[in-house]
């Protein structure tokens, strides 16, 4: 997704110059690479081995610090208030098969090198045993005769591995740019996972958030709009089809996803960096271009908040978190982080009394522990479709 703010929403050319200055770069076009693989389409059904229902749960105490020793006798799992059988358990220790997806898209390229030192730190702090696939993706653009043509670029860099030099490589080898396929990445970092059995499953995703086709989407519902509480009324970010259907997708393997949010999905610190400049010009001299940029459109208010509610909804849903990233320094420490809460997971799953009922239906998920001064945190529930 683009850095740019404009009236058209789009790479215009001077208020690009100067954002790339200071924030985030954008450009058109993607370089060829080997290796291409494509996502599956939209309504592709992932299957996994069992009906159980999985969860990755994290417990703390009052003082918000982990606790790593219980067993599964802590543990009671409730679905729709009926409590359930556990029927396998594993400890915090257990190896994940994890999905490291890279947004390489033209919000990056002004920080490809703190994006791989910060990959890179995040690695070194995952377990010996985690399996570890290392996939980059992006849009590119090239013109079909008159017509702009997008190319959904998806490349698993490293297969499931548990050799850290294979996996360095891979992220050192990350490149690309033009507009994001988030969603496309998720539901093929999804396909990937589903060969990985019964072993627990993460994503890691660096990402704005701001999927191309979801924009585009939001932009033409939001088209007749005046103000940007009026286009906020005319999209729920909850009732996307695509994202219910990557939701849904992890729900089936019980699959954790950890977003972590870049700055330039940040409208506020965007259209602030755009006044300044807008300022620093004498006597208004600004180009017309960049006070326009200053200014964000209805469509660009929703396009945004849309964005960073899907991720939010993302994280919570599938039990993870949403690490947002202020300042690219702090890159490295928030996937440490990451790294740092998965290794607090336990894992859970139990067979579903009312597995039978495929009714698309909510099923709400409750996990208390023995313990009543501990706090446990998992999924909150899954649609049985």
């Amino acid at each position: 997704m683009f850095g740019l703010i404009s009236s058209a929403d789009g790479p215009r050319k001077m208020a690009a110059l100067c954002l790339a200055a200071a924030l985030f770069s954008a450009s058109l076009g993607a370089p060829a690479r080997a290796q291409q693989q494509q996502p599956p389409p939209d309504d592709e059904v992932i299957t996994v081995e069992s009906n159980l229902v999985r969860l990755n749960v994290g417990v703390a105490d009052q003082q918000g610090r982990p606790v790593v020793s219980l067993a599964q006798g802590d543990f009671a799992v409730f679905e729709d208030g009926e409590r359930q059988t556990i029927r396998s358990f594993e400890p915090v220790a257990a190896p994940f098969s994890l999905v490291l997806l890279l947004d390489m898209s033209g919000s990056t390229l002004s920080f490809r090198t703190q994006l791989r030192m910060a990959a890179l730190r995040f690695i070194d702090a995952l377990g010996p045993a985690d399996r570890v696939s290392v996939v980059a993706f992006w849009a590119g653009q090239k013109f079909e005769g008159k017509k702009l043509k997008t190319i959904p670029r998806i490349e698993t860099l490293a297969a499931f591995t548990t050799e850290r030099k294979k996996i360095a490589y891979a992220i050192q080898d990350a490149d690309g740019r033009g507009e994001t396929n988030l969603y496309a990445a998720l539901r093929f970092a999804l396909g990937s996972l589903a060969q990985e059995g019964t072993r627990r499953k993460a994503i890691v995703v660096l990402t704005d958030g701001i999927d191309s086709d979801q924009r585009r989407e939001d932009r033409q519902t939001t088209a007749a709009a005046k103000s940007g509480d009026e286009a906020l009324a005319l999209v729920r970010p909850e009732s996307s089809a695509t994202l219910n259907g990557v939701l849904n997708a992890a729900d089936r393997q019980g699959v954790t996803v950890y977003p972590l949010a870049l700055p330039s999905g940040d409208l506020k610190r965007i259209t602030e960096h755009n006044r300044q400049l807008v300022a620093g010009y004498p006597r208004g001299g600004a180009p017309e271009e960049l006070k326009r940029a200053a200014e964000p459109t209805p469509q660009q208010v929703v396009i945004y908040n849309s964005a960073r509610a899907r991720l939010e909804l993302l994280a919570g849903r599938t039990g993870g978190r949403l690490h947002v990233i202020n300042r690219l320094e702090d890159l490295g420490r928030q996937y440490a982080e990451v790294a740092a809460e998965m290794r607090t997971l336990y894992s859970i799953a139990y067979q579903s009394a009312s597995s039978g009922r495929r009714d698309g239906k909510w099923r709400a998920i409750r996990v208390e522990v023995a313990r009543p001064e501990l706090l446990a945190r998992t999924r909150p529930g899954y649609f049985a479709r």
